[in-house]
């Protein structure tokens, strides 16, 4: 189950407590839902039986309690617990959460993640006069539209993107390895125009990202050669992998909304660290013969990489097979 899945079958909780008349509220008209702060468990958290509690006349934890029984039916969720004044903690059953997500990552390919966050949404804006800034709003136009937001580049009268300018003219690195200087910093911090940009060490997080990717990609071909493919299934041992794949929507979302792309190219460094440690045991060793594990880990893989692949497209940045 994906975070806008979730978030949907929040929602249906909701109209459910509305419809059965124990809860006396207007619909909203979206849920959020996010990993747990401190003192929440499980895999996600919603605050939104804060958000209803005024209007429905009860505490919060009151709309919580209410909610977590239907909630506790829907299949995919594993456990629900409220914490604090009133959060919902959702834990997803583990082997529904893995394979259905895969399923969902591929097949839906470099879209994962695009949604209607931004839907009906029209954005104007214009770069200073700087290539930080041009390469910023280039970003900004692709990350906004999988969004579903109308953007617009050419009005006057458009939002000026102006972060900290380039120290030095970031061409000699190469289109791909400038674009994530400019990219990977924060828009108010000075990025490093230099060439540790293109080194092939795990201290660059460009490289991990893309060798990452290279990976996965290899992974497929060996697996190919072996007479395997991949298939959605239980992996027990790449829980961290799973959340941040499932966290993927809602990174891209945050990005549009506040943005910001630097926080989808630190997102997909979180992807690629969290899926290294898998690539190990992804093919069989000596005589074993390829098992259903082996499958579900090369479908993992496979996740992963059309994560990584698409993150990079919306950054512009080429996400190579082999490298």
């Amino acid at each position: 189950m994906t975070p806008v899945e979730l978030s949907r079958t929040v929602l249906h909780a909701v109209r459910r407590a509305v419809d059965e008349g124990e809860l006396r509220v207007a619909l909203p008209e979206k849920v959020r839902v996010a990993p747990p702060g401190p003192g929440g468990c499980g895999d996600y958290a919603t605050n939104v039986a804060l958000q209803l509690a005024r209007p429905a006349g009860e505490p919060a934890r009151r709309v919580a309690e209410i909610l977590r029984p239907r909630l506790l039916r829907t299949p995919g969720i594993g456990d629900v617990v409220v914490t604090g004044p009133g959060f919902l903690n959702i834990s997803l059953a583990d082997a529904e959460g893995a394979a259905g997500l895969v399923r969902e990552i591929l097949r839906r390919g470099s879209r994962y993640g695009h949604g209607d966050a931004l839907d009906g949404h029209t954005v104007r804006l214009r770069p200073a006069r700087e290539v930080r800034a041009v390469v910023q709003v280039e970003a900004l136009v692709r990350i906004l539209r999988s969004q579903g937001a109308v953007v617009h580049t050419d009005d006057h009268d458009g939002i000026v993107v102006r972060p900290v300018p380039a120290p030095a003219d970031p061409l000699p690195l190469g289109p791909d390895a400038a674009r994530w200087a400019l990219l990977y910093p924060a828009p108010h911090d000075r990025p490093h125009m230099d060439g540790e940009h293109l080194v092939q060490r795990e201290g660059n997080p460009l490289f991990r990202v893309r060798y990452a990717h290279a990976r996965t990609r290899a992974l497929l071909r060996n697996a190919a050669d072996l007479g395997f493919g991949p298939e959605a299934g239980p992996v027990a041992e790449a829980t961290s992998l799973c959340r941040v794949l499932a966290d993927h929507p809602r990174v891209l979302a945050a990005a549009a909304t506040h943005r910001a792309p630097d926080r989808l190219a630190r997102h997909l460094v979180t992807v690629a660290d969290a899926a290294t440690p898998l690539f190990p045991a992804v093919l069989p060793l000596g005589d074993e013969k390829p098992s259903a594990a082996h499958r579900a880990r090369l479908a993992l893989a496979d996740a992963a990489g059309t994560v990584l692949a698409g993150g990079l497209a919306l950054l512009g940045i080429d996400a190579p097979d082999h490298l």
